[in-house]
């Protein structure tokens, strides 16, 4: 039996079956397009904003002393002691107004200590000897002291020189940095507490120099400010501690608050390997933003009071 073929109406519903379909298929794109283009032109998300530093001014510049010195106590230092009290005076507030040199060493270190072990970088160059016998210097101020290499070639000269009042303040925590004693063996330890100070105090025993050199045991920001908060200056100051950026720019202008007028400050590794760790950039900056001249001595870099 042969099929009945189809009417009119059902081939005309047939072929309109196609366009039925197109219809939503249009809205659905329709509707996609708006919401694409609507997506497009909104706001974008909010970011944090970036922030570009303003160039500065002249104004600025005047006062980017101020501005960069953020570990600043106090503004204006003490007035300054005489220089015939200045070793008095430190052992009255620190060491019960006794001497640390007296009795020393204490039993229960003596045999931890080495009779001598003097060891720096630096400590016997010429530009010491070029200081002292320029400045004549009643007050030295160093920071940075390690074993004493330096405070005691300063103490041979100033005692060659006839400079017999001299003072040389040894600013160190005398705690080194971690891993020191691989490099440096026969360094103490007990109970976990390194004996850098002890062996230093032993050096300079071993040379006689206990009316000369005298050890001030704190980081070098809390005792610079202290220091200044006495009024002790110095005439000569070295500078040769930490010699990351920060460390050395903190202590170069903390100490330069401490030298006395026709004084000396001065420092290690200018022209060292470990000068790109941030002494020379330190100096530099400090020299220019003071208007101040680096001279160099060797390794060494010197700046004269203005």
């Amino acid at each position: 039996m042969n099929p009945k073929p189809p009417t009119m109406k059902e081939d005309y519903q047939k072929k309109l079956t196609p366009f039925k379909l197109l219809k939503p298929i249009a809205y659905l794109l329709l509707l996609l397009l708006s919401f694409t283009l609507g997506y497009l032109s909104s706001p974008s998300s909010p970011t944090t904003p970036s922030f570009s530093p303003p160039t500065p001014q002249l104004p600025q510049l005047v006062n980017l002393p101020t501005q960069l010195d953020h570990f600043r106590l106090t503004t204006h230092c003490a007035t300054p002691l005489p220089s015939h009290l200045i070793r008095q005076t430190i052992l009255d507030r620190l060491f019960n107004s006794t001497s640390p040199f007296v009795n020393f060493p204490p039993p229960y270190a003596t045999p931890l200590l080495q009779r001598s072990r003097v060891k720096g970088w630096g400590s016997k160059g010429a530009v010491f000897q070029n200081l002292i016998q320029k400045v004549q210097p009643k007050t030295i101020i160093e920071i940075g002291t390690f074993l004493g290499a330096s405070a005691i070639h300063m103490a041979r000269l100033t005692s060659q020189l006839g400079l017999k009042d001299t003072q040389i303040l040894c600013l160190d925590d005398f705690r080194g940095w971690p891993g020191f004693r691989n490099r440096f063996g026969g360094i103490g330890l007990l109970n976990g507490d390194v004996l850098l100070l002890y062996q230093f105090m032993q050096n300079v025993v071993s040379v006689n120099a206990t009316e000369t050199v005298l050890p001030i045991p704190f980081s070098t920001g809390s005792g610079l400010d202290w220091l200044c908060e006495m009024g002790v200056y110095g005439d000569l100051i070295e500078v040769d501690a930490g010699h990351d950026f920060n460390s050395a720019w903190s202590d170069i202008i903390r100490a330069y608050r401490l030298l006395r007028p026709g004084g000396v400050i001065f420092g290690h590794d200018y022209f060292t390997a470990a000068d790109d760790h941030g002494v020379r950039r330190a100096v530099t900056l400090f020299a220019r933003v003071y208007g101040l001249k680096i001279k160099l001595d060797g390794q060494h870099w010197v700046i004269e009071s203005s």
